[in-house]
């Protein structure tokens, strides 16, 4: 009984270790398809967060197996980052492509009040 008992607490002490191991993994093959589907070169521009909460900005300068390398535009300083290390990759290129979409709709919105309280536009 009590081996029992120690075996059970062993495994229950082990699965939230096997938890983060799996999210871990999973993070990290996320994070390798954002960086293939971002590519690299200099308009792969965006921002990636680690597992201790700082963040990395740049363009994607390679992308390996393992890992890839992030190199800041203004500093043209590179750092190697691991996909284990990742928690996320934000699309820089997508978060201006919708705040450009939101200021175009705002834009046209106002456009079509104007027009249809009979503003004349000079």
């Amino acid at each position: 009984m009590k081996k029992t008992s120690c075996l059970l607490a062993l495994v229950l002490m082990l699965v939230p270790v096997t938890q983060l191991a799996a999210q871990t993994q999973k993070n990290a093959e996320s994070a390798k398809k954002n960086i293939a589907r971002l590519g690299v070169g200099t308009k792969a521009k965006t921002v990636i967060t680690l597992n201790d909460r700082s963040k990395v900005k740049g363009y994607i300068y390679s992308a390996g197996d393992d890992d890839f390398v992030i190199r800041d535009s203004k500093t043209n300083s590179s750092t190697t980052v691991r996909y284990a290390d990742v928690m996320s990759v934000n699309d820089k290129s997508s978060k201006d492509l919708l705040i450009g979409l939101g200021a175009a709709a705002v834009g046209a919105t106002i456009f079509v009040l104007v027009i249809s309280h009979g503003v004349p536009i000079r």
